[in-house]
């Protein structure tokens, strides 16, 4: 396959109502992971059906009532992506899940193959752990709403990242495509949005996957708002956000191993900046509680 067919532009993964639609396993070489992305205008509603398959809905702007099997939960959502982190709603397996907004807004549902069955969730946007990670130019902010200790779920694994303009972010690059004991195989999804300038200007920034043993792969790509970028396999990362834009990404993980867990393996031309962060401030403009 080439780099091309592991890169979804802004409005071309549209499918039946939905803004992007990336299923798993309607694609060669993806199996585990999902994500729809969908604009609901004051008043609409809409369903996402995944068989096979665990959801969690995640507020991209605006609030909405999330229904799974009959229960109504009700996220207050955001302004934008940019504004903090927000409320979830987990969806369990085989469960539909249908997204109905009095006001109007976009939102996110990921999804994930599995066949642990697990009640549906709400988390709160409060309970949300806020990590700072890395040091310098280097500095970026996860938001781990989906992540191993912090959501009960079979397979899936998901958070968000917000990179500063100017940052590199999954830096040092790294892969979890093969089983081992310091590795999970995991598929991933990069999904993008990046904050115009102050005359609107568009926004950019770049993503990078690599071969590995596991695979031949070779994306380098221009990431503007919206795009998505699937990584299959590979080293993966850096992300920049181009100085003056800033980059947020959600980041959706699954994978066939028995143990959900996210282990990695850094570049090894790469891991030795790890050690320059003890030295460097976090960039001032991220803050724990934004």
């Amino acid at each position: 396959m080439t780099s091309s067919d592991w890169v979804v532009p802004a409005g071309e993964g549209a499918e039946d109502g939905f803004d992007l639609a990336v299923v798993a396993g309607e694609r060669e070489g993806w199996s585990h992971t999902s994500l729809w992305t969908v604009t609901l205008a004051a008043g609409e509603s809409r369903t996402v059906a995944a068989p096979g398959q665990e959801l969690l809905v995640v507020p991209l702007s605006g609030g909405t009532e999330a229904t799974v099997d009959g229960e109504t939960y009700t996220l207050t959502g955001r302004s934008d992506v940019f504004a903090g982190p927000t409320d979830v709603v987990y969806a369990p397996l085989d469960a539909a899940v249908t997204l109905t907004s009095a006001d109007g807004g976009r939102f996110a549902v990921c999804g994930a193959t599995t066949d642990v069955v697990l009640p549906a969730r709400h988390l709160p946007a409060a309970e949300v752990p806020v990590e700072l990670r890395g040091a310098g130019q280097s500095s970026r902010q996860v938001r781990n709403f989906g992540t191993v200790g912090v959501l009960d779920a079979g397979s899936i694994i998901a958070c968000e990242v917000i990179t500063p303009g100017g940052n590199w972010s999954s830096y040092p690059a790294h892969k979890h495509d093969e089983e081992s004991e310091h590795e999970s195989a995991l598929e991933e999804i990069y999904y993008f949005e990046v904050q115009d300038g102050p005359q609107g200007q568009p926004g950019l920034g770049f993503h990078r996957t690599s071969s590995t043993p596991a695979g031949e792969i070779d994306v380098l790509h221009e990431v503007r708002d919206r795009d998505t970028v699937l990584v299959p396999h590979g080293w993966h990362g850096p992300c920049t956000a181009a100085p003056g834009h800033d980059m947020y990404y959600l980041n959706v993980m699954a994978g066939p191993g028995a143990e959900r867990a996210w282990l990695i393996s850094d570049h090894p031309d790469q891991t030795w900046v790890r050690s320059t962060w003890e030295h460097q401030e976090i960039d001032p403009r991220l803050t724990e509680g934004d």
